[in-house]
């Protein structure tokens, strides 16, 4: 008998097919536990490797061994004349269907149901608008449990007292972000009416909110005391005080005992979950949360009041200094990994890809891919876990599972998230009516933040909602500083037909040259006046080259040879997908570039099976792809 034959007989081919089908459907179900019980990534990785080693296990036992009524046996001691492999194998094949049934159903639900549309849905610019003002629409009411924890005042002078108190005061806030009966106003929003005398209705009226917590901290040598309470915005009236004396590294102990002190006169009922949740979100480091809040002054100061690289090379120093003390805390390490991106960008966006060398730009993406890897390492809940999975795997440039990532994150509702790659990668490719709802739950928790205005402006674009586009980022110029709600302004007028409002916009936004430039372009392009156009490109900006507008406005005036020259350099750079991503967002053009010029991009987007190209909000008529 041949070797094929007796492999047959033993049923070693049939235990090989069952074996496959059952590992795959084992894998499947360990990809859906891991996030859901938040297991380290390695337990996947574990399991794949006991899978393989039993494979060759698997297929030696089927071929020395067989199964006989009196149990297992070695095959030699079984006589021909009684096997009963014959038998084995009926059933063999019973199980292989069964198993390949629900592996095809599982494919099935995976792929046609849960996984992303095949095409983009198409979204259609409203008609003109009659009136060029926009009306003012009434806010709705803020929620009843809904809280403003303001920076609390130092009132002694020592030189880290004031981030002492900023990190006392952002301590309070994540604890009580983690209690899902409050909306608490994010720290941006808190924090802008730092050093500033305003009435608590007030605040509490542009914030959005019904409660708002107050206090001071003084620290004399080893000695703190602290003063905290709990008002009512719309009497004034006091639900809640306390004062602290104690030692300063009590500190610790007396965030926590504000938090559940406030969360208790809210009327929120605290279990042992909940306060572990509230504990967990901390840094419960003193030394630790003043090097935070020395880290994010840098941090805020980098993105609008100094050089951006400089300023977010000082906030690292501190970030450095968290994760020593605290390496579990994953929001250092977000931020932390800020600095390589933006490096990163950078060399995307310069004219030749060695401007830094090819072994220094891997250095930098490995950067800022470890950072992303140890916040994922160290998420806390299973919802910062999935948020922290979608931004790791973009950067990593692994786009595959991506449409589900994307679908479990725009579910979250809840304030304290950090989306960083979430926005872009929802418009490409996701539903835009649930960014909508996501970016508006954004601006519910942080309203006096220009990115949340931003945010919740464009996803009203991108959703075909002009006049309330155009209506948020009004709002948001007139409440916020920051300059980019001025570009979705434009881009909402401009799907309107508004051009003189939008001309309006230009002047009264006091925009710089560049700036300016690229407003009057988009202009030109939306009307297709192709001589406009040729007079402004006739001696643009010098830094327009090395911005992220450079590639769009040739999409926008139908030059698809070198809109495509630009977009092939762009995506030989090992980061360059992720831009270009980025680029294709603020283009609100479809498709800046076709496929067949950018093959890694278009791998990218084929192992995700991902849509493309994106919706087109505002039309460019001289664009005929």
């Amino acid at each position: 008998m041949s070797f094929i034959k007796e492999l047959r007989r033993r049923n070693v081919f049939r235990v090989a097919v069952a074996y496959v089908i059952t590992a795959w459907l084992l894998l499947q179900v360990v990809d859906i536990l891991l996030p859901m019980l938040t297991l380290p990534e390695w337990v996947g990785r574990f399991v794949l490797l006991l899978l393989l080693i039993g494979f060759p296990l698997a297929m030696l036992l089927a071929w020395a061994y067989e199964l006989t009524p009196e149990g297992i046996k070695k095959e030699s001691e079984v006589d021909r004349s009684e096997s009963i492999t014959t038998t084995t194998a009926q059933k063999l094949n019973t199980g292989i269907i069964v198993a390949m049934a629900i592996a095809l159903a599982w494919f099935a639900f995976d792929k046609f149901i849960a996984g992303p549309d095949e095409t983009a849905p198409a979204v259609t610019a409203s008609p003109p608008a009659a009136d060029t003002t926009t009306p003012q629409v009434e806010l709705p009411q803020p929620a009843e449990k809904s809280i403003a924890v303001l920076p609390f005042v130092a009132m002694s002078s020592g030189p880290d007292d004031e981030y002492f108190a900023d990190g006392l005061t952002e301590e309070i806030l994540n604890s009580l972000a983690q209690l899902p009966e409050l909306l608490v106003t994010a720290r941006t929003s808190a924090f802008s009416f730092k050093g500033q005398d305003v009435p608590i209705q007030s605040i509490a009226e542009t914030l959005g909110v019904r409660h708002i917590v107050e206090g001071s901290v003084r620290r004399s040598g080893e000695r703190l005391r602290v003063t905290a309470q709990l008002i009512r915005a719309n009497d004034g009236f006091h639900l809640w005080s306390e004062n602290y004396d104690s030692e300063a590294t009590d500190a610790i102990a007396v965030q926590e005992n504000i938090a559940e002190k406030i969360a208790a006169a809210m009327d929120v009922v605290l279990d042992e979950d909940s306060r572990a949740a509230m504990r967990m979100s901390g840094l419960r480091d003193v030394e630790a949360f003043v090097a935070y809040q020395k880290g994010n002054d840098y941090y805020d100061r980098a993105h609008g009041q100094m050089n951006q690289l400089e300023g977010l090379r000082l906030a690292n120093e501190y970030y450095d200094e968290v994760i020593e003390r605290v390496p579990e805390y994953p929001p250092a390490y977000i931020r932390r990994s800020d600095y390589f991106v933006h490096l990163l960008n950078d060399s995307v966006h310069a004219d030749t890809l060695d401007e830094r060398g090819e072994e220094e730009i891997a250095e930098i993406l490995a950067a800022a891919q470890a950072n992303w890897e140890a916040a994922f390492r160290h998420a806390r809940t299973a919802d910062e876990r999935r948020i922290i999975e979608l931004n790791l795997q973009f950067i990593r440039g692994n786009w595959r599972g991506l449409g589900s990532l994307l679908a479990d994150a725009l579910g979250q509702t809840h304030c304290g998230r950090e989306g960083v790659w979430l926005s872009n990668v929802a418009l490409m490719f996701g539903d835009t009516e649930a960014y909508r709802q996501y970016a508006d739950s954004e601006l519910a928790c942080d309203r006096a933040s220009n990115i949340a205005w931003f945010d919740a402006s464009r996803a009203a674009f991108w959703n075909g909602d002009f006049e309330d586009g155009a209506r948020l980022a009004r709002e948001g110029a007139d409440l916020t500083e920051g300059r980019w709600v001025y570009t979705e302004l434009i881009r909402n007028l401009l799907a309107q037909g508004d051009v003189d409002a939008a001309r309006q916009v230009i002047r009264n936004s006091s925009a710089g040259r560049d700036e300016a430039f690229v407003y009057e372009t988009m202009i030109a392009a939306s009307q297709g006046d192709q001589e406009v156009l040729d007079t402004l490109l006739a001696d643009p900006p010098e830094t327009l080259q090395r911005s992220v507008w450079y590639q769009p406005i040739f999409a926008w005036q139908g030059d698809l040879e070198t809109a495509n020259r630009i977009a092939a350099r762009m995506d030989q750079h090992p980061f360059g997908p992720m831009s270009m991503l980025v680029m294709a967002s603020w283009c609100g053009c479809g498709a800046p570039w076709t496929l067949d010029a950018t093959p890694n991009f278009a791998a990218l987007i084929k192992q995700g099976n991902l849509p493309w190209p994106p919706p087109e909000p505002l039309k460019y008529p001289l664009k005929d792809w």
